[in-house]
This record gives structure tokens, sequence and C-alpha cells, in this order.
């Protein structure tokens, strides 16, 4: 029988989708993704309904989960991060079932080990054949590395391969095998490639983002880890993506050959892989299509997996063999636990991503925070939302020090012997304080509205409604 199928109710038919059923999306094409939401208003207009939605990553081009939730026709979400329009709506209060929050380790790992089972997995891929072997490497669509899928179409009782490039023959070398696929369909679009770029993925010009941006560089340089054979991650927010710079220039001064840049890439990490910084980079998202471009034509920059990644089920992931990460945080408390999960008035508006993954696998964590934004303190006594434990924290980096964790003395040392600003985390807090005052704590209800589950898929956290 033909894998090939006329349009997608065709497929939801065939696939034996049910209410109350789980259905899963991957999140490549980020702002830019049309696909869930056509899956969805599919399956509304078969009149199939509370369903349980698994997706990577929910983003403002899913603003329409909302009024789909109100309907019935989504009960349940789990995913790895939410974006603010969905968030607000569920923070309020809007489903009666807790999202489900994991990280980009702890999902593949729960879905491979049987512990998030999927009926039925929608692959958005920006070429395939007839037979449903796909890639994100090319097509209008392409979106590079198809890293979140993979779980999903080689574990979900059905799959179904979505493309809006089908090709005649068979795919050379595809990220996703047809073997795994039971069902294709052709559409108009899966999305917009110029949404996979949401969010910051540019250096900050801000003086202080440079100068936490030089701190990180310089406190890297100090740490001792920065030698040949050199492994890195960054995320894409200016501040991350101005010490990436500057660590470029540290590694090119002093040629420095690393191993291996990891993660979500940009542009700037394929620039330092171009520069000899690295021998490869690991890709299981592309942030820009600057990124989509080299992974399609250097193959140096390599497609994995997002259990190979940082699944804390398969022990040669890849975040168990970097030196140093570093991250973001909306809040970090004096214990370092960090929070990406709310703002802060407790709304949802992120999630943790591969942040709890890469924190407990690196040599060294690094945290970089202004002190304040909007004059909203970062550093606070105790966090809304535990993200990340501080346990698996290292360092914090602001503009008005460097605050190192007591658990790794010997880092403030070395911080110190190179003349680095180090500082305690408290007295941080207590500037944070004077400068901000201590802002009342924000009015939340007593309804779950989320679970934070941390990799190895323990509650970390709950989070509770939102009182305007």
């Amino acid at each position: 029988m033909s894998k090939l199928l006329k349009d997608l109710k065709e497929a939801i038919r065939l696939s034996g989708l049910k209410d109350g059923m789980t259905i899963s999306f991957h999140h490549h094409l980020r702002n830019g993704d049309r696909t869930a939401v056509m899956v969805l208003e599919a399956a509304r207009e078969l009149g199939i309904k509370d369903l349980n939605v698994n997706i990577s990553s929910v983003f403002d081009t899913h603003a329409s989960f909302i009024d789909m939730i109100k309907e019935g026709v989504i009960t349940g979400i789990e995913t790895d991060y939410m974006g603010g329009a969905v968030g607000k709506a569920i923070s309020s209060g809007i489903m009666e079932k807790p999202v489900i929050f994991r990280t980009h380790g702890g999902r593949p790992g729960d879905i491979i080990r049987g512990a998030s089972h999927i009926d039925v997995a929608f692959v958005a891929a920006p070429t395939s054949d007839a037979e449903g072997n796909c890639t994100g490497k090319m097509g209008k669509s392409a979106c590079g590395s198809l890293g979140y899928a993979f779980a999903d179409a080689m574990y979900a009782d059905k799959t179904v391969v979505i493309t809006d490039n089908l090709i005649e023959g068979i795919l050379d070398k595809p990220s996703i095998s047809g073997e795994y696929v039971d069902y294709v369909v052709a559409v108009e679009k899966i999305g917009e490639p110029s949404g996979i770029v949401s969010g910051t993925t540019k250096i900050t010009k801000d003086p202080v983002g440079l100068v936490i941006a030089d701190y990180a560089a310089k406190a890297i340089e100090a740490s001792g880890l920065l030698k040949d054979g050199f492994s890195f991650q960054t995320g894409a927010g200016g501040a991350s993506l101005a010490a990436a710079k500057y660590l470029k220039d540290i590694m090119m001064e002093k040629n420095i050959k690393g191993s291996f840049g990891l993660g979500g890439i940009t542009s700037y990490m394929v620039d330092m892989l171009e520069c000899g910084c690295f021998e490869k980079l690991y890709d299981v998202q592309c942030f820009d299509l600057g990124a989509v471009e080299s992974i399609r034509t250097n193959p140096n920059h390599i497609e994995i997996t997002a259990e190979k990644y940082a699944s804390p089920w398969l022990e040669e992931n890849m975040v168990n063999d970097l030196d140093v990460v570093i991250l973001g945080a909306t809040e970090i408390d004096t214990n370092f636990n960090v929070n990406v999960h709310t703002d802060s008035n407790g709304c949802i508006m992120g999630g943790s991503g591969g942040h709890s993954d890469t924190a407990a696998g690196a040599k060294i964590a690094m945290i970089v925070a202004p002190l304040s934004r909007a004059r909203i303190s970062i550093v606070t006594d105790e966090v809304l939302c535990k993200s990340t434990p501080g346990s698996t924290v290292d360092v914090l980096v602001t503009q008005c020090g460097i605050a190192v964790n007591p658990l790794r003395p010997e880092l403030s040392e070395r911080f110190k012997e190179a003349g680095l600003p180090v500082v305690d985390i408290h007295d941080l807090a207590e500037k944070a304080k004077r400068l901000n005052g201590v802002p009342l704590k924000p009015q939340r209800g007593d309804k779950v509205v989320a679970e934070v589950l941390y990799r190895d898929g323990t509650l970390l956290d709950r989070i509770y409604n939102v009182i305007d």
C-alpha cells in the first residue's frame, strides 16, 4: 500500500486517531511552524477532541491552541518550552490538567523508555520522498536539524510525515528513515523558515551586556578548561553570543583548537567552526538560517538526535562531555537555583529546554544575566519556579561581579588570581534590593497549571495560576 495520501484528514483517519489520544510535533520551524495548528484544525473538523499534545516547544505561532483548549479539542499539553501567548492563557487557569514541562533531554528519554506514550506523531519535514525518508536540510522550508523529531518518529504507534517538498525517487541520506513512517502527506506549506529566527539571536550592543560577556569569556579563560580539546555550548541570547565572540577572539589569539560546539547552533557558532576554533559542531536545532546553510553543506556540522544530545538515560550523551555551557536566567536565587519558566509575575513564558540538561552535564555551568531588568531584580532570595537546581549551577556573571557557587571554591580562587571581580551572591541580592526595592510577591491561586519535571522525570516544582 502506498504511504502517500491525498490530505491530512485521510492521514488522521487511517492513523486511528481518536478522542483522548496523544499526538506529537517537533518545533524546528520555531515561530514559523504551521504544521501543528494545521493538524489540530483538521482533527477538530473531524470531530476529534480531548487530545493530549506533546510538542517539543510552543511558540506564539501556536496561539490558536488557546481557543482549542477552550473548545475541548486540546485537554493536555506536554512540552519543554512555552511562549508568552499560550503561557499567559495557561497561567490564568484555562486548562483543567496541568501542563507537563520536560527538558530537551528528558523528553526523548521519557518517550523511548515508555514514560510518555505517543499514539500518532506528525513530523513536519521540509523534504521527503513518498516512502517517508525525510530531512530538514533542504527544501523551501528548510530548518536544518530534525533532532527533536527522531524519538517521536521512531517510537510513536503511527507516524505521519507532512512535507511541502515531495521529491521523486528515494531521498539520499535522510535524517529520519522511512522505515519508521506510516503515511506521507504533501501540503502547500509546512511553515515559514524566517520564523526560525525568533527571539534574540544577535550579539548585544548594550554596554551592560558587553561587560557581562567580557567577564564571562575571561572567566572561561581563567577556569583552566580553555585549551586544545575544549568543548562549548552557548544560548542564543545577546550577551551569550557576545561572550562566544569574545571567547573566539581569545581562542584565535592563543591558537586553541576546541573539539566541538554543541546544542542549538547559530551563525556565530558556525563562524567559530569555520575559523578553526572547533573541529565539529553537533546540532540538535538550528537557530538561524546561517546554521541551516552550514548543516546542509559542511560535513563537520553534524545533526544529532535529542536523545544523543542530552537524554539522562543515555550514558554517552553529548552534554556529559561539555566543558562549559553559557546559559541565561529570568531569576537566580542565593542558592543558585535558576528560573527560566516564568516571568517576575509568575506567568509562564519559557521553559527549561536544554538548560538543566547542560547544567547537569557540563564541567562549568555559567549563568550570564544583568543584576536587574526594567528595575526588576534578577538575583533574588528565592526564585518563583525552580527550573534548574542550584547544585548544578557553578557561576553567575553579572555586570557587578562574578558569583561562584560555594561548591566550587577552586573556581573562585582561579578567578581571583586572574584579577576578576569575584563577589558573594548574597551581596548581589542585597545590591539588587537597594537598587530596585523589594517587590511584592505575585498573587497566585491554588490551582496547579504546570508541573516542572527534572530531566530524570522527577517532579522539580509546580507552577500555580496567576491572579490578576
